[in-house]
């Protein structure tokens, strides 16, 4: 391993989040709001400037429940643009994690890049006993100035482990180990301050989409199937101006009768539906019946993920075939 690059200049972009938030006394982990700056996070991480040259920039400071499409958009230009910069060798983004995974995923789809970006979040926020923000900061920053980061795709750094965009996903509602990349693991961890990244990507690691010329974030919704589902939330979504819906379906991405009669609909109207899966873990395999159904099969991906694939394709106007080939090249 190369040891940490003193001289590394990195941009720290704060969007808020936990990381960023307050509450009224110290045991409180719920029940709190955005208070910090970018500057003032990074004043609370002792040690920080010693790892590199860190410029900080306020994108937004909000919880990421609040995020839109076209925030994200604008994040994902603004790191784009800081990439193409020379003096500029990575970037680090703080982030809330109740949405995190689906900017990592989104900035995966769409940055070229081999500088290091790392996304960064807290389970707790900065005024709680024992926060990990500062620590998660620390580290993150620390991966971000290693040169082994560099051409290894988007990165989370939580709770010590190194996680890629990817396969990333929260999995715990409240643990500050609620994040884990299902599949291939973790790409490495932190030690003592200092990165270990032991595999790479075994596939997918090419952005599938550019941000140049997309104007704006198409809707596309997700619509979670159940025991007797009706029809009635998908004619909601098509009334309310959707392009496209992700049916978060059962088992191996199965279909209730009213989700059949739901997607038929969609379909008939225009729009664009993709079978996914409410389990968390394996693949929705293809079955004979999608050509005839229009249905997308969204294969490794889970309802998050394949709503910002099918956004992202329905932004660049590809068909219902390429759509499909782009889901089952992920």
């Amino acid at each position: 391993m190369h040891p940490p690059s003193p001289q590394a200049r990195i941009v720290l972009l704060g969007t808020g989040g936990t990381i960023a938030a307050t509450a009224g006394r110290a045991s409180a982990l719920t029940d709190y709001s955005v208070t910090e700056d970018i500057t003032a996070m990074l004043d609370a991480v002792p040690g920080a400037h010693e790892l590199a040259d860190i410029q900080c920039e306020q994108v937004f400071n909000v919880d990421s429940s609040e995020l839109t499409g076209a925030m994200v958009l604008r994040l994902a230009r603004r790191i784009e643009a800081l990439t193409r910069d020379p003096m500029v060798d990575g970037i680090v983004v703080t982030h809330g994690t109740d949405t995190l995974e689906e900017t990592a995923f989104l900035l995966h789809l769409t940055i070229h890049s081999p500088k290091a970006i790392v996304l960064v979040g807290a389970m707790r926020p900065a005024s709680a006993l024992s926060a990990d923000g500062p620590l998660n900061l620390y580290n993150a920053l620390s991966l971000a100035a290693h040169p082994d980061s560099r051409g290894c795709g988007i990165l989370l750094m939580m709770n010590d482990q190194i996680l890629a965009a990817r396969y990333a996903t929260k999995s715990h509602t409240t643990r500050v180990d609620a994040f884990n990349a299902i599949g291939p693991g973790a790409l490495g961890w932190i030690s003592q301050g200092v990165p270990h990244i032991v595999q790479g990507l075994t596939h997918a690691t090419l952005p599938a989409f550019t941000l140049k010329g997309m104007s704006k974030a198409p809707r596309v919704d997700i619509i979670y199937d159940h025991q007797g589902a009706g029809a009635h939330l998908y004619e909601a979504s098509i009334a309310a101006g959707a392009r496209g819906i992700v049916i978060a379906g059962t088992g191996n991405g199965s279909l209730s009768p009213g989700a059949h009669k739901g997607g038929a609909l969609a379909r008939r109207k225009g729009l664009m539906c993709v079978r996914s899966s409410r389990v968390p873990y394996g693949e929705v395999g293809a079955r004979d019946t999608d050509a005839r159904t229009g249905l997308i099969c969204s294969h490794g991906l889970n309802p998050q993920q394949s709503r910002i694939l099918l956004m992202l394709a329905l932004a660049n106007d590809l068909d219902q075939a390429a759509i499909q080939a782009r889901f089952k090249a992920c």
